[in-house]
């Protein structure tokens, strides 16, 4: 086979993080990223210093390439579909898949139309929609962005009916839909991989906490139901037939007090919720990504320890980032700390995240959270 040469679309930290299992088997890796000497570009062979949909990029850093993969949603699909044909480079997930990731309502349209359990929702283009969605759905219900949400950006909880217009003069510019508000008492994730040949692999069910729409712990596994483990995973198995291509999926749902659960979003790519598997999991979701979207056998998914707890170091305050307390957190027993290497730290940027191990989920979250008190960036 020869050294693999793998570019990814994305110098972030999640592209930083697969750079690093890449380049553990010994791959050539690119990254293309507008910011110079991004975190992925720390580590890697190379980067191509350009915005995420230059074409003429693009087209240089995947003629080079074997492969190619992202660690963002912001890419032109129509433009992924044409360029497979002109270079010898296999791209995951497809255009095709990219395009649907990228549209949030065109995937509950599609996830309704196979009976996949979600919120109910409806398409918003006009103001009286919104009043069809408070007579629909009561209050609170949720206005929500097609396109370019992310933690939390993009959603508005419309808690009674002055809200209503509140929310859409900050929204109307842009594509939305209108979601139930779902009362529920977990928020779950799990991460799926599968290859070329179809084979799927199945992470744990975790937990995700979220404050202020943003994930702050994961809790590996979630202390949920026999019940609930078996729907969740069913739930990603359908979801998964869905779709196209290789790699892994992240899968975020909503679990009910009764023991219903509901897919929430889907990402195509590796996800922060599954940060947790590279100590505590036999391949870790970074690794298992690029085996999947380079022809490489799955790895194994099965944790190796009781329990693990990821906090994420959030920026707390603007500026050039400046790391403390490093020494203070590695004293903790079976504790690890990833720095991401951004230049800036900002309110509510993602800097970091802790990672701590233990028999128990009780134990591995004091020590997290222990550590995390010690950082400052």
């Amino acid at each position: 086979m020869g050294r693999i040469k793998l570019a990814i679309l994305g110098g972030g930290q999640l592209g930083k993080m697969m750079t690093q299992a890449a380049k553990k088997m010994d791959f050539y890796v690119t990254i293309l990223d507008p910011t110079p000497y991004s975190p992925a570009g720390q580590v890697a062979d190379e980067q191509i210093s350009a915005d995420f949909n230059d074409k003429r990029a693009i087209l240089k850093i995947a003629k080079k390439s074997d492969f190619l993969t992202f660690e963002i949603e912001n890419i032109n699909g129509k433009f992924l579909d044409t360029l497979e044909k002109k270079v010898n480079c296999k791209i995951n997930p497809s255009g095709k898949s990219w395009r649907l990731f990228q549209d949030k309502l065109k995937q509950k349209e599609l996830f309704k139309k196979a009976g996949i359990p979600q919120p109910k929702f409806i398409p918003v283009k006009i103001f009286s929609d919104l009043k069809k969605a408070a007579k629909k759905f009561g209050f609170p219900f949720l206005l929500k962005s097609r396109f370019n949400s992310y933690d939390g950006r993009g959603n508005f909880l419309i808690k009674e009916e002055n809200d209503m217009t509140i929310a859409w003069e900050k929204m109307k510019n842009q594509k939305n839909y209108a979601e139930e508000f779902i009362n529920f008492d977990k928020e779950l994730a799990i991460m799926v991989a599968r290859d070329f040949k179809g084979n799927l692999a199945f992470y744990p069910v975790v937990e995700t906490i979220q404050k202020n729409n943003i994930c702050h712990y994961v809790m590996a596994p979630a202390k949920i139901s026999l019940l609930a483990q078996k729907t969740t995973k069913k739930i990603a198995s359908d979801i998964i037939k869905l779709l196209t291509g290789a790699g892994v999926f992240g899968i975020e749902m909503f679990k009910t007090p009764d023991d219903r659960v509901l897919i929430n979003e889907v990402a195509p790519r590796v996800h922060n919720s599954g940060h947790y598997s590279i100590e505590a999991c036999i391949t870790s979701q970074f690794e298992q990504h690029v085996r999947a979207v380079c022809g490489l056998p799955l790895g194994s998914t099965k944790m190796i320890v009781p329990a693990a707890v990821m906090i994420n170091i959030l920026g707390e305050r603007n500026g050039e980032a400046d790391l403390k307390g490093l020494d203070k957190a590695l004293a903790i027993p079976n504790v690890s700390v990833h720095i991401y290497g951004k230049h800036e730290t900002r309110i509510g940027r993602k800097m970091g995240h802790i990672v701590a191990i233990g028999e128990s989920l009780a134990e591995a979250f004091k020590k997290a959270k222990q550590a995390r008190e010690y950082i400052s960036i």
